[in-house]
């Protein structure tokens, strides 16, 4: 089912549209689970060995596998990770690119109930150090690639040379450790009775960004991958035949592994690029015919193409759309478009039905998941009415246990009852849909007024000559911050093209008087962190006075 074939919801037929997906919802929740995912993978490869399972369409060689194929290589694969000392509950840092091995990887710790350190192929040593230090990874699986991180250590390596293995087209006079092939080819068979992971025995040390301050490794369990990959699996209702799903996302992050559990579920395939790309991204949807994948907004910012509605998606997930642009969106591609809201430390929280056709546009995250509740709360803790703003607060099974060795961390982020706090401003509707309003340290305080800084950004990015948009405080002697905005034009326009008279006329339109950004900067480019997101704590660092080189909307001059 494409967007022209979707039935139309209004708000007065919802109620009736959503008493049948609390049905589907309950239905999903009463879903049987795994013992684990290693038991879900073998249930999957028996199912339907031949069928095709993965491509990774940039390899060579060896990019291509079936579900037979697929269970084989992750059994020798296990084997040959347990020859190695790895045994159930070890720490096993893993830094390798979007190439087969990383999954194959992935499933054989999962089925030795060993632990995942999946480490950011972009690290410096100093990076790889520490999250080697913090995990106590006692293993690192590198490719040849990052082999210079490694050699860039600071101190006295964390893991011995004896219990790394180098994978990549090995030079073998200058590895680490020894080479993926020595290590399959001398392992000898597993045990047959080996101890199996239980259901929330931790698969993952899952690594946040760190925008602020070192990054936390999340205690990712069994039953989180469980859960993330059968909600996303049965999001679409029993209608929707999703089978060919893309998955562009750096596999040590956590998109690429639920996408992977997701599409073994619905007994399909995944195409797996060896790296981003915008310019490539709608020709990969067409060749291999993707029906579901997770959508990048800077996609959708290149110039129109004739053929965009050429394709059969049936379905695609954005994050951070514009409400006004989001029935365009769909319009161009002839897709249903979704928001959804998540994060590492909980999965999935929010998503919004496909039903909800009458929220197009309304910037809103949607509704809880199955197997998720949400509160909205105040600073001391009491939920707020329908309307207001608080930070948004998840609970259920299948969340992160914590982070691992922060209890002060663990301490400000979980409530009574193990409810977590988000750290993301929200606010709900009558209906019980959540719209994103800010992040909750990400405000601007001017003249005792709060401003979202994602609010402000929100509406610059509508101007369609904007591609990215950041929103900082300056402080102000008289009014404590004024807000500045970092402006990224797409390609080809130069201020000219947009100046900042312009701006500030749009922003009068869609914000209060003291929300309009008082200071505007142009930029080539934003700094990003590993996860490409808007780095602000450097934009903030790289000038001692951030008015300079800004245009004053005050003094209407360019300082």
């Amino acid at each position: 089912m494409n967007k022209s074939e979707m039935p139309l919801t209004t708000r007065e037929s919802w109620p009736d549209v959503k008493a049948e997906l609390d049905r589907q919802r309950a239905d999903v929740e009463n879903m049987p689970f795994p013992r684990n995912i290693a038991a879900l993978v073998n249930d999957c490869v028996t199912g339907q060995p031949d069928a095709p399972l993965w491509n990774f369409f940039d390899e060579t060689e060896g990019g291509v596998a079936t579900y037979g194929q697929v269970g084989r290589d992750i059994e020798n694969m296990a084997a040959g990770l347990y020859s190695l000392g790895i045994q159930k509950g070890s720490h096993v840092a893993v830094m390798l690119p979007n190439i087969p091995a990383f999954p194959i990887v992935w499933l054989a710790l999962a089925q030795l109930g060993a632990v995942m350190v999946p480490v950011n192929i972009n690290y410096t040593g100093r990076e790889l150090n520490y999250v080697l230090t913090d995990s106590d990874a006692a293993f690192l699986l590198i490719h040849e690639d990052c082999l210079s991180a490694y050699r860039a250590l600071e101190g006295e390596a964390p893991v011995k040379n004896a219990q790394c293995v180098t994978f990549g087209s090995t030079d073998a006079n200058d590895v680490l450790g020894q080479t993926e092939k020595n290590l399959l080819e001398h392992a000898g068979p597993l045990p047959k009775d080996l101890p199996e992971p239980e259901l929330d025995d931790v698969i993952n040390i899952q690594y946040t960004s760190g925008t602020t301050g070192f990054p936390k490794g999340c205690l990712l369990t069994h039953r989180y991958w469980l859960t993330i990959s059968l909600v996303a699996s049965q999001r679409g209702g029993p209608a929707e035949e999703i089978h060919n799903v893309l998955a562009a996302q750096p596999f040590f992050y956590m998109d690429p592994q639920w996408l992977t559990l997701m599409t073994m579920r619905l007994g399909g395939e995944i195409f797996v690029a060896r790296r981003a790309s915008s310019s490539r991204f709608m020709d990969w949807v067409r060749q291999f015919k993707i029906h579901y994948c997770l959508f990048p907004e800077v996609v959708y910012q290149l110039p129109a193409q004739e053929n965009d509605s050429d394709n059969d998606l049936r379905r695609i997930s954005i994050f951070g759309v514009s409400g006004s642009q989001h029935a365009a969106l769909e319009e161009r591609y002839d897709v249903i478009a979704r928001e959804s809201f998540g994060m590492t430390e909980v999965g999935g929280a929010l998503f919004m039905p496909r039903e909800a056709t009458h929220m197009v546009g309304s910037g809103a995250c949607g509704l809880p998941a199955p197997f998720r509740e949400a509160k909205i709360i105040d600073a001391d803790g009491a939920e707020v009415a329908d309307g207001e703003t608080g930070e948004l607060c998840i609970r259920g099974p299948g969340i992160m246990l914590g982070y691992y060795k922060k209890p002060e961390a663990n301490d400000a982020s979980f409530i009574d009852g193990g409810w977590f706090r988000t750290g993301d401003l929200f606010k709900r509707d009558s209906a019980g849909f959540h719209t994103i309003v800010g992040r909750l340290k990400d405000m601007i305080r001017r003249s005792g007024e709060n401003i979202a800084a994602r609010e402000v950004e929100t509406v610059l990015v509508e101007l369609p000559e904007v591609v990215e948009a950041a929103a900082v405080g300056v402080k102000d002697p008289a009014r404590g911050e004024e807000v500045k905005a970092y402006i990224v034009l797409s390609d080809g326009m130069s201020p000219d093209d947009l100046p900042p008279a312009t701006i500030f006329e749009h922003c009068s339109t869609r914000l209060a008087a003291f929300k309009i950004p008082r200071y505007i900067e142009y930029r080539a480019a934003l700094p990003k962190t590993p996860s490409e997101k808007i780095a602000k704590q450097l934009l903030v660092k790289e000038k001692q006075d951030l008015r300079a080189g800004s245009f004053d909307r005050v003094s209407n001059a360019w300082l």
